[in-house]
């Protein structure tokens, strides 16, 4: 598959509280290829959704760079609104994206009117509503998201970004605010859309289940970084780094989880060496000397986009080299 967005050495920063600097995106290479689902996957606060908003041209970089079909993410006003009509954002809350003022056909409607769609807008909302999984269609247009469950908004809010016949849907916890027997439904969804339309996807999540339903390929995020990514057969079946270890641990029904220490470092002051170190159950439980003291101190390359598993951790490096 060719490639579709691409983020390379992408930061992004933010000003915080006392005027400090938050490293919120430090350093990330990221490739979505054309018909792909890439679920990016992290604990709250490690940057996932500022990187999902750097992709959308929502937020600037401060440095790196993202290309779209192999030309660079527009800058001007105009430019970012026929890229955004490609690229489409699915937000966690069906409910606060929804205006509850608008029908379901003004809201699938919308984006066709911001973007000047051509054709005949009724059969255009119609087809998008289908697609969504909402059938007959017109049976849904006169109704308010109020009046609808949780997953049937979720299903308008996927229908205006259809609507607009984008390549890319960047969903952002799509369906952490739906009850669990729904979750499902929306995920297979996302997968038909793929299917019928050569729709890519990157899901922002921090449930490492839902990777495994839905994704092609996983990378898992921390303070910032890429810590691992790869296959999700392989990543979730033999993961590398102790910090998706301990995520995939919690889901295990034979392990004991791994009890990561702490909470995650603030971004503003990111510690020096591997960034996990100060948290890691693998440096927790003795190291060899001068492996601990690569750990604490030597910054882990970042990881480049391609096809094979790589992870961002000295002493999984390490074993690999020595076989």
């Amino acid at each position: 598959m060719s490639e579709l967005i691409r983020a390379e050495d992408l930061s992004v920063r933010f000003k915080a509280r006392g005027g400090a600097t938050a490293r919120a995106v430090d350093g990330v290479e990221l490739t979505v290829r054309k018909g792909e689902i890439v679920a990016l996957v992290g604990e709250s606060g490690c940057g996932k959704t500022s990187l999902a908003r750097s992709l959308l041209g929502l937020v600037q970089p401060a440095q790196g760079s993202i290309r779209f079909e192999g030309e660079p993410l527009p800058t001007t006003s105009k430019g970012l609104k026929a890229y955004r009509r490609q690229a489409q954002l699915v937000l966690q809350d069906p409910t606060g994206a929804l205006n509850p003022r608008h029908s379901v056909y003004e809201a699938v409607a919308e984006g066709l009117r911001i973007h000047k769609v051509p054709g005949d807008e009724r059969e255009l909302v119609a087809d998008a509503l289908s697609r969504a999984g909402l059938r007959p269609p017109e049976r849904y247009f006169l109704a308010f998201p109020h009046e609808l469950s949780g997953g049937q908004r979720q299903r308008v809010v996927i229908a205006g970004a259809l609507a607009l016949q984008p390549k890319l849907l960047i969903a952002d916890e799509p369906v952490a605010s739906l009850d669990a027997s729904v979750r499902g439904e929306i995920l297979a969804l996302l997968l038909k859309l793929r299917q019928d339309l050569g729709l890519a996807a990157l899901v922002v999540t921090h449930d490492l289940g839902l990777a495994w339903n839905i994704a092609d390929r996983v990378a898992v995020m921390y303070l910032g970084r890429l810590v691992e990514v790869g296959p999700v057969e392989e990543v979730l079946t033999a993961p590398k780094h102790p910090y998706t270890q301990a995520l995939l641990s919690v889901l295990s029904e034979t392990e004991e989880p791994i009890v990561l220490s702490g909470e995650p470092p603030d971004p503003t002051r990111i510690p020096g060496g591997c960034r996990f170190h100060p948290r890691c159950q693998v440096v927790a439980a003795g190291l060899p000397e001068e492996m601990e003291r690569r750990c604490r101190t030597q910054d882990v390359p970042i990881l480049t986009s391609g096809e094979q598993t790589q992870v961002a951790c000295h002493v999984a490096t390490a074993r690999a080299t020595t076989g």
